[in-house]
């Protein structure tokens, strides 16, 4: 995603060139970056509405069924979306993609030696309510290999593309599970310099979001912006 340069803090940020990830080698800016100044287009903001959605759309176990129920754990996956003030941005747009839970993504880009699931494509999209929440049910993910270095495979993780208030407040981020041993060996993860902003890439258990026999619950708030800003991702490859 792009980010006008002079707002990030590269304390908490990933930096654009990260020698771990193979993949930043070739997509790194290799001159100075031109700052452009900021237009109506970038201060003014997208507007959603629920006409915009689908009513399974934030249900991404139903919604793609075509034959049964997808397959694996099913989660439920709750949070708020925040300014760098703490206040509640209501009626954002979050979309979610995600592999299955065996570890692979239904796009022909992935040759993944893992099953497809006929009944997961593994996207969704769902509104912010008055409050600043959203709440979407799914499959947790499942790890898979991306060959970055020997033996590498990337943690259980589900994306996230926010739209804020305006254009400057759009986010791309990923979230991932409490206690994964992937996380110490994962380039991406750990090219995030500040602990705290690592820690803010992780979800948390939520027993009061839990269905019982039914789904986990997870927690995970996102702030767009400010010194608090979830840290944001570049095009995975």
């Amino acid at each position: 995603m792009t980010k006008p340069f002079n707002s990030l803090d590269w304390q908490v940020q990933p930096p654009y060139l990260y020698a771990p990830y193979a993949s930043t080698v070739k997509r790194s800016p290799q001159k100075p970056l031109v700052v452009v100044p900021q237009k109506m287009s970038e201060l003014t903001g997208p507007v959603f509405g629920e006409v915009d959605l689908k009513p399974l759309d934030n249900d991404l176990t139903r919604n793609a069924v075509v034959n049964g129920e997808p397959i694996g754990e099913r989660i439920i996956v709750v949070g708020r979306l925040l300014d760098e003030n703490g206040r509640p941005i209501p009626n954002a747009l979050l979309e979610v993609w995600q592999a299955n839970s065996c570890g692979r993504y239904i796009h022909k880009n992935d040759q993944h030696d893992a099953p497809l699931d006929p009944n997961f494509t593994g996207t969704g999209r769902v509104l912010t309510d008055a409050h600043g929440e959203y709440r979407f049910t799914t499959i947790k993910p499942g790890a898979y290999p991306w060959r970055n270095h020997e033996n590498a495979w990337r943690p259980p993780h589900i994306h996230f593309s926010v739209f804020g208030r305006n254009f400057l407040q759009r986010l791309v981020t990923q979230m991932y599970f409490p206690g994964d041993p992937l996380l110490a060996l994962d380039p991406i993860f750990n090219g995030i310099p500040d602990e705290n902003g690592r820690q803010r890439l992780i979800s948390s258990y939520a027993h009061d979001i839990t269905t019982p026999e039914w789904a986990l619950g997870y927690r995970f708030d996102i702030v767009v912006c400010g010194q608090r800003e979830t840290p944001f991702e570049t095009k995975e490859a």
